[in-house]
Parts: structure tokens; sequence; C-alpha cells
């Protein structure tokens, strides 16, 4: 499998995607074009996500999705495929209600390579459960990719805002982790990654990220073996 799960889109001062474009063009080599899947977007047309992706990634080809004539069989014959950020609920309901989700993990597990920034990194864990979006809308099941054997966390920060007296990052993550301690949960900051490739999963960037299981919270360094992880991990 060939998955690179990114935090964000943007990062401190760059442009649209600009932050992760080696990353992305690595990921990428030797493919003309690619499936962008635009589901996560609510409040942005579809057509404009795609647009705004293509200029983000002038060096190949983007399509949409969604203007597709039969996007199951586009899917299918996807040299690779991306998965925007927005609202990871409407993101995981439009897959279940057009009946994608088992032909990209299918594309997946053959080697197709898939980039995920934020609802397209979130839904690559066992399920949703853990994402930071509101449920604006409720998809079949909760259930995701399962590209990985735990839950992430895109966009994580332990950061308080002073005078802000609602739950941290922190004590969402932790109510998780008290009701189902049995599964992890990875926290990647903004401006970070994780990959998987040759069935090793590492941390991409410079910044750490953080692994909720049970009560505990530890900090993942870039060194750190994240082999457990994988879903084939024995």
């Amino acid at each position: 499998m060939k998955v690179l799960m990114l935090s964000s889109s943007s990062y401190a001062d760059y442009d649209y995607l600009a932050y992760a474009q080696d990353w992305i063009q690595q990921h990428l080599e030797n493919i003309s074009e690619v499936v962008f899947v635009p589901f996560a977007g609510v409040t942005i047309d579809w057509d404009e996500y795609t647009q705004k992706v293509q200029d983000a990634l002038p060096f190949i080809k983007v399509i949409g999705l969604h203007s597709c004539d039969s996007p199951s069989t586009r899917l299918q014959n996807a040299q690779a495929i991306l998965v925007g950020g927005g609202n990871t609920f409407n993101l995981l309901h439009q897959l279940y209600l057009q009946e994608l989700l088992p032909i990209i993990k299918q594309k997946i597990a053959s080697g197709t390579p898939y980039i995920g920034w934020s609802a397209g990194s979130n839904i690559c864990g066992l399920s949703i459960r853990t994402t930071n979006d509101m449920p604006i809308i409720e998809p079949k099941s909760f259930d995701a990719l399962a590209v990985l054997n735990a839950q992430l966390n895109p966009h994580y920060t332990d950061q308080h805002m002073e005078g802000f007296h609602g739950e941290t990052r922190d004590q969402r993550l932790l109510e998780f982790s008290t009701l189902w301690p049995e599964i992890p949960v990875i926290g990647i900051r903004e401006g970070s990654a994780l990959l998987l490739e040759n069935n090793q999963l590492r941390l991409l960037g410079t910044q750490k990220a953080v692994l909720f299981h049970g009560a505990q919270k530890k900090v993942i360094e870039q060194d750190h073996d994240l082999a457990g992880f994988l879903n084939n991990a024995k």
C-alpha cells in the first residue's frame, strides 16, 4: 500500500498544499493524472474545489470524481486517488451513498497511491469517531477505510486559548480512549503527515505527533517505529 495522510492542506504562511508539494510529487512519481474526491466540501462548489486542487498541483492532471458519468468505474481505473478536506461526515456519507468505499479500499490494497488531507486522512483510520468535525449529516456507518489499525486526529493541537472554557482536544480524545481503551488514536499536527509505504509507517515533517491509548498520552518522535499501527501487523 502507498498512502500519504496529510494533517492539513495549509500550514503556516504556505499557499494551499504548497508545504507538502515535495511529498505529493514523490508519492505520485510516474503518474500523469489523479482522481480527486471533493465530497468533504460543503460550502465550496465541487467544480471550484477541483480547480483549486488543480491550481495547487499544476504538474499533474486532476479529475473531479463528481464530474464523471460513472464514478465507480472512474475510481476503478484511477492511477491515483486524492481525497480533500472539509467535513468528514459528509465525505463518508457520500462514499457510502455512492457505494464507493469498497472500491477505494480495494484500490489502496492493490497499491494505487492515495493522498488525503484533513477529512481525507481522517477516513484512513478505523472510523471517523475522532474527527474534529460537526456531524452535519449521518453516514450509513462511522466505519472508514481502516488503512491503519488506529484512529486518526488531523489538525491535532494542544494549544488552549486563554479564557476558553470548553473541552480541549486532549480532553475530547481522552474521552474516546476512556470508552475504547483498546483502540489507539494518533494525533498529527498541521505541517506533518503519515506515510505508509513498503509496509512501513513513518511520520513526515518536523512536528511531533501524539498517541492516546487508554489513559495514557505519549509523544511520537520522527524516528518512532509505527509499524504496530498497520492493519497487517502481527
